[in-house]
């Protein structure tokens, strides 16, 4: 039986090896959603744009919200839809890789029985297409900044930074869901409705200041809280990264990712057997 390495090392070289896979299937798979439309790939910048259009108008308009932060973070009600939707697009990043994962084995069976290719590296290209779609948003969210707030920050730069343990940690949620999947059917419906209930449990329509205090350190278990937050202080409220979170964080997104990764690689020689 052909024994497969959770060494950390084993799985650097393969994604080095392997990066031009990666980035051909990445493509392939983004752009593959939009086959056969009339307006193609097009809709991967009309989407993110119709959502910013539909936020402005239901929380500036009907709802009349503003954001509510500490210090001198309150923005006002057209700003609001600025701030929910630089949340939205570092959780909708997170939603589509960990839904998807589970099935990531089962919808590429043709790959499980070839043991030349790498199976590690589908969540890869899962992340990658996702983060496409991300890259899209964010142009146009810092295109509404620039026309609603009238700038720009410089901190937005830092964005990479802030992105980089967020990714690390989606990679090992995503090996560990995909090999479960493969095994337990169900976690992919499970996996859905946590995700939605997480969406609602994270800062995206809510400041985590606006919470009770004996409620704030929950929040901030949620793996969701950091990046969110994070990339709103980047983004929008021109603060730099909280350095000490974003080694914290990373340390532990390393630790998910190696763990996720070990259980893929223990689990992977039975996927031919069950599919």
């Amino acid at each position: 039986m052909h024994s497969f390495s959770v060494s950390p090392r084993y799985l650097a070289a393969s994604l080095v090896k392997n990066w031009r896979l990666m980035f051909d299937l990445g493509r392939r798979d983004a752009v593959g959603r939009y086959k056969g439309s009339a307006l193609g790939i097009l809709w991967s910048l009309l989407t993110p744009l119709l959502m910013l259009c539909i936020y402005t108008f239901v929380f500036s308009e009907v709802f009349k919200s503003r954001w509510g932060g500490s210090g001198a973070q309150t923005a006002s009600k057209s700003e609001f839809a600025v701030v929910l939707f630089a949340g939205m697009i570092m959780f909708n990043l997170f939603s589509e890789c960990v839904t998807r994962a589970p099935s990531l084995i089962l919808s590429n069976s043709n790959f499980v029985k070839k043991i030349i290719f790498p199976l590690e590296i589908l969540p890869c290209v899962t992340l990658l297409s996702a983060m496409f779609h991300m890259c899209v948003s964010v142009f146009i969210l810092l295109i509404a900044e620039w026309i609603i707030i009238g700038s720009v920050p410089a901190t937005a730069f830092m964005l990479p930074i802030v992105l980089l343990p967020l990714c690390v940690l989606i990679l090992g949620l995503s090996w560990a869901l995909a090999a479960t999947g493969v095994y337990l059917r169900d976690i992919g419906q499970t996996i859905g409705i946590l995700v939605t209930a997480l969406m609602f449990l994270s800062p995206v329509f809510f400041p985590v200041s606006s919470l009770p205090e004996q409620f704030r350190s929950l929040v901030y278990m949620n793996p969701m809280t950091y990046p969110i937050e994070q990339s709103r202080d980047v983004l929008v409220w021109g603060v730099s990264i909280d350095w000490a979170r974003w080694g914290a964080y990373s340390c532990i997104a390393v630790v998910i990712a190696w763990l996720g990764f070990a259980w893929f690689q223990k689990t992977r020689k039975g996927f031919a057997d069950v599919i």
